[in-house]
């Protein structure tokens, strides 16, 4: 039996989908009370809450868990930036719980584009950052959740881990003029000074904690460090990853 940790958020929802549709049996975890009763596989998700995840991986241990597949982050190796340090903590505890892993190591996802910035695209015509003229390959969670998948349900990715981008990394200006031609209508990307944008978060109700985080995240972007472009979503696929195009293709209304 599989059980998935986050199955309302962005990535969790698709892997759960996506398991849905092959009709493979899972279970959704509770927080607040987990249950690892006939329980082999985990599916394992948090993306600022390292201290949740550590304890999930005791419990999966105590338990008779054999695999975990961690939903990780791009560069977590490296630890080059605070979501990477987070991320690469509980990484460490699990190699060190003796159970088999799989790290899944995406980029910036594709969907967030619409799930952070929508609002801002609708009602503005514009989107903010600072992450100046830095690449980022961004990849779809479809590709993510597929990956993910592949692990939870296929032999052969057992103490692997897989760096996911889509095929080409862009700009915020490149992903600006992407939105606008799929959207029909003009969206700029507007490139502000952390501390402007720290207070526009802020300002918005993003906790201080968290803003400081993203301005990491954008810090990293600046310096180019996500510009790499991997095949690991066709390695465990068989298919290409899709491109930014596709992403705004299939979900152009959300920006307009």
């Amino acid at each position: 039996m599989i059980l998935i940790y986050g199955s309302s958020g962005t990535v969790g929802s698709e892997v759960v989908r996506q398991l849905e549709a092959a009709g493979v049996p899972f279970r959704r975890a509770n927080r607040q009370a987990p249950d690892f009763s006939g329980v082999d596989k985990v599916f394992l998700l948090s993306p600022t809450d390292a201290a949740s995840e550590l304890a999930i991986v005791e419990e999966a241990k105590r338990a008779g868990v054999k695999h975990i597949v961690k939903l990780s982050v791009y560069g977590a190796e490296e630890e080059g930036f605070e979501f990477a340090r987070i991320h690469r903590s509980v990484e460490k505890a699990i190699e060190q719980s003796g159970l088999a892993w799989t790290f899944i190591r995406p980029n910036g996802f594709m969907q967030n584009m619409a799930n952070y910035n929508g609002a801002t695209i609708k009602s503005q015509g514009a989107f903010y950052g600072s992450a100046g003229a830095g690449r980022v390959s961004h990849v779809d969670v479809r590709d993510i959740a597929a990956v993910a998948v592949a692990a939870l349900t296929q032999p052969g990715h057992e103490n692997k881990s897989y760096t996911l981008t889509g095929p080409e990394a862009i700009t915020y200006d490149e992903v600006a003029s992407k939105i606008s031609a799929a959207a029909g209508r003009e969206v700029k990307y507007v490139d502000l000074p952390p501390d402007q944008l720290r207070q526009g978060m802020t300002s918005a109700g993003v906790p201080g904690e968290y803003a400081d985080k993203l301005l990491d995240l954008n810090r990293y972007y600046k310096e180019d460090r996500m510009s790499d472009v991997t095949g690991d979503v066709k390695q465990v696929t068989g298919r290409d990853a899709r491109s930014f195009n596709d992403y705004v293709r299939d979900n152009a209304a959300a920006f307009r």
